[in-house]
Formats: structure tokens, sequence, C-alpha cells
């Protein structure tokens, strides 16, 4: 027979047993909560970067055979007068597109925080409808709107005795053309991440600086702005980014020049030149270096923007 002891140990070590599976569970279920969105950011994030450097370092045939090239791609690019035009016209775009809209976005959310505006919530709602329409709309449209024959801008010049402009074939008309589609499309969502950290700021502050005689500009210079540095840090490094990676509206708003953006590729911006040597040439050694050269730059911004932060931080009180 059993003694008393050997059966309370038995019956203990169940008890035990789903004391310990129960702890194991509870260690690894954050674990497995998280475990999607990183196999998710492996397959669609992290390996296509990795497989794009090694795409670089090869003249790649996609139904060919593929011929290691070490850096002569990247040497290739370097030569490339395509290459620094592109680049050019993307920062062009960006300057000309970045710089207003989140300039206009200051104001404009200073203005919708106002306490005395009437349908403050219609209006806050109404800024955010060019971030929600269709891009392709929106560049159907634009087109229109800088038409050289039809279009409502050179029908103005007309009026005031200007010679009409082709934006399209020019190389200013046409940054200015899409620099002014993206400013429309990100200023009203630029806006309400400025106001949504406007909202924390208290009321007090700017109650206190109009007893002092404070005007609404020396308000919105002493207040508003330094307490939005950290998000005008972010809005600049998140424009820059993606004003580095446009691509759809200097496609769209000349179609007849294709990847190229026309025959001089006065809007050619670094994604397209990517598209048109690895999806148009079937370059994909090329395209691929493009790629990577395009991922340094982002790099480069990012630490810039750690640079920027740091120093804010710093000088906070």
């Amino acid at each position: 027979m059993l003694s008393p002891g050997t059966i309370e140990k038995t019956a203990a070590q169940p008890a035990r047993q789903r004391r310990i599976h129960l702890g194991v569970r509870e260690r690894l279920a954050p674990y497995a909560y998280i475990a999607p969105f990183f196999l998710l950011f492996f397959i669609f994030g992290l390996f296509p970067l990795l497989f794009t450097f090694y795409v670089a370092l090869f003249d790649w045939d996609p139904i060919g055979e593929h011929h290691f090239v070490g850096l002569a791609n990247f040497s290739e690019l370097v030569h490339d007068p395509r290459f620094w035009g592109a680049m050019r016209n993307t920062f062009s775009i960006w300057a000309l597109s970045t710089i207003p809209q989140l300039l206009l976005a200051l104001v404009l959310a200073h203005v919708l925080n106002h306490v005395r505006l009437r349908a403050a919530t219609l209006f806050r709602m109404s800024v955010l409808v060019p971030y929600v329409t269709s891009v392709a709309a929106t560049t159907i449209v634009f087109a229109q709107l800088f038409d050289r024959d039809y279009g409502m801008l050179n029908w103005f010049l007309g009026l005031l005795g200007f010679q009409h402009i082709d934006f399209t074939a020019s190389v200013w008309g046409s940054h200015i053309m899409i620099a002014t589609m993206i400013a429309w499309r990100w200023t009203g969502y630029n806006t309400l991440l400025y106001l949504a950290s406007l909202q924390a700021v208290p009321r007090e502050l700017y109650e206190a600086a109009a007893v002092d005689g404070a005007n609404g500009w020396k308000q919105f210079r002493h207040i508003t702005i330094p307490s939005l540095r950290p998000i005008i840090v972010f809005t600049v490094v998140t424009s820059t980014i993606g004003g580095l990676q446009v691509f759809t509206e200097p496609l769209l708003a000349n179609p007849v020049g294709g990847l190229t953006c026309g025959a001089a590729r006065q809007c050619q911006t670094l994604t397209l030149f990517l598209y048109e040597q690895g999806f148009g040439r079937f370059h994909f050694g090329y395209g691929a270096a493009v790629g990577v050269a395009l991922f340094v730059i982002v790099v480069i911004v990012a630490a810039i923007n750690y640079v920027l932060v740091t120093r804010i931080r710093s000088e906070r009180p």
C-alpha cells in the first residue's frame, strides 16, 4: 500500500504541471501576439531589402543568366547623367512641395485651433478631404487645370496678356505642377498632426499672452511654433522620405512621356528612373543599384532626423 505522503505527492503533480504549463504560456503569449508583425516585416520588408542589395551586385537577366559584376552597377550609376538628373528633379519637386505645404499647414492648424472659430469641426474634417481623394482623380483634375490650351491657369494668364505655358514640357513648369498636386494632397494631413499637438497646449498660455499685449503673430511665433517643434521635425522627415519616393504624380501628370516623363526627362524622379531600368528595360541589377542608392539617401535623412531630435530635446527646459 502507498503511504499518505506518496499519495499527496502523486495528487500534487498534476497541479504543479498545470502551473508550469500556465507559466510557459504566459511567457510565450506576448511573443505570439507580436510574431505576425515581425513575420510580415521579414517577408515584405527585410527580405526584399536584403535581396535588393544582392541583385545590385549582378548583371541580372530576369529570364536568363545572372553574372556577378561586383560594384560595376554602382560605378555606372555614379557616372550616369540620367541618375543625377532624376535626383535633381526629385529634390526640386520635394522643395517646391514640402516647404509650402508645411508652412501652410502650420498656419491652418493655428487658425483651426482658435477658440472663436465657428463650425470648427466642419473645417477640421474638410482639410482631410484631399488626403482621402484618389491620386489618379487628383492628377486628372490638376492636369486639366495646367493644360496648355484649355487649362484654367493658362486661361487666366491669357486674360492678363501673357502667353500660354506648356507646363508638362518645361522643367520648372512640370515641377510646379507636380509639387502643387503633392502639396494639395498632404497639407490637410500635416495640418491635423499640428492641430492634434496644439490641442495639448494649455489655453491659459494664449490668454496670458493676450493679456500681456501679444498679438496673433507673437502668439504664433512664441507659443505655437515652440510647442510644435518635435512634430515639425517629424513632419519634415516624413515629408522628405515621401518626397524621395514620389512616383504616381509625375507618372500620371505626363502620360505621353511615360516612365521617362518627357523626352528631356524633365520630371523623372528617382523612383521613376528605378522603375524604368528595372521593369521597363529589365536591367534588374542596375535598377536594384538605384534602389540601394535611394535607401542610402533615406538613411542619411533618418540620421539628420536623429541629430535634430537630440538637439531639440536638449534645448527643451
